[in-house]
């Protein structure tokens, strides 16, 4: 019943601290923009390489291997893969970087436009970089252990070790914009942060994941409705929205995780309860 309690106080500390977010976000949308620019840069890697597929036989010998008939990769297969995975990720890690380094600069009172987001994470590219090939390597062999692990206590260790893994790299971008660390520095370092702040254990009792299964439902709605009148309509509707909506839910997750950082270090950001973000990561 205590454990119960707790959970649930917990759990409104946390929302709490949304909704702080929601109204730094409310002193700059433009924030919203740096989100929406990675999706279309996504979208554009995304292109260039089903090109390059096309051209080379990928997406023929892709097709194949979906239809359940044998073929063979080929080395061209697996740079194509590499490089989609790769660069996916390097421009995940850039703009976030760009939208943690300008909620920073609002959040200390001295509110900046998202060039001067872009232009920090530019001066980190190489430690971007490092981060995005290692966040990639980590995400695929914890994906793979997942799916060759048979049991529940199979599971349950996979599932252990990918919450340390994100419990070690929590502030691991913030620390590569403001401390200028390379990434595995960063991983040391960020894991120390939360440890000295909030304890060797914490208890992250929400996840984004379900402001971001909210926001698309919200979106998808009106876009369903017009679909129903007309499918051009409603996709004309539905795309702009859903990215909106995204983009918003990006920019509150990076609003959220500058601000924990921020006060991990001893400084008090703008918006934000003290007391509230003290408690936010605790045991219970």
């Amino acid at each position: 019943m205590i454990y119960t309690f707790g959970m649930f106080e917990s759990i409104g500390r946390t929302f709490s601290l949304i909704k702080q977010s929601w109204h730094v976000l409310m002193e700059d949308r433009r924030l919203i923009l740096l989100p929406v620019m990675a999706a279309v840069a996504l979208v554009g890697v995304a292109v260039m390489v089903a090109v390059l597929a096309a051209a080379t036989g990928t997406l023929d010998r892709l097709d194949t291997a979906v239809a359940g008939a044998e073929t063979e990769a080929t080395a061209v297969d697996f740079v194509l893969g590499a490089l989609l995975l790769g660069l996916s990720y390097f421009i995940v890690m850039f703009f976030n970087a760009a939208l943690i380094a300008t909620a920073m600069e609002r959040l200390r009172g001295r509110p900046q436009g998202i060039g001067y987001g872009i232009s920090v994470a530019t001066t980190h590219i190489p430690a971007l970089l490092g981060w995005a090939l290692i966040a990639a390597t980590v995400g695929l062999v914890l994906n793979a252990l997942r799916n060759r692990t048979d049991g529940l206590l199979g599971q349950i260790a996979v599932s252990i070790a990918g919450g340390v893994w994100a419990y070690m790299t929590f502030f691991v971008i913030p620390v590569m914009v403001v401390e200028n660390l390379g990434p595995l520095a960063a991983i040391k370092r960020s894991g120390s942060l939360l440890k000295e702040t909030w304890g060797q254990q914490f208890t992250a009792n929400f996840s984004f994941m379900f402001i971001y299964i909210g926001a698309v439902v919200v979106a998808v709605i009106p876009a369903a409705l017009l679909f129903g009148i007309s499918p051009i309509l409603g996709f004309v509707v539905g795309v702009p929205l859903v990215a909106l909506a995204m983009g918003t839910v990006q920019a509150l997750e990076g609003i959220f995780k500058a601000a924990l950082y921020d006060f991990a270090v001893g400084s008090t950001p703008h918006g934000f309860d003290q007391a509230t973000l003290r408690s936010a990561y605790r045991a219970l």
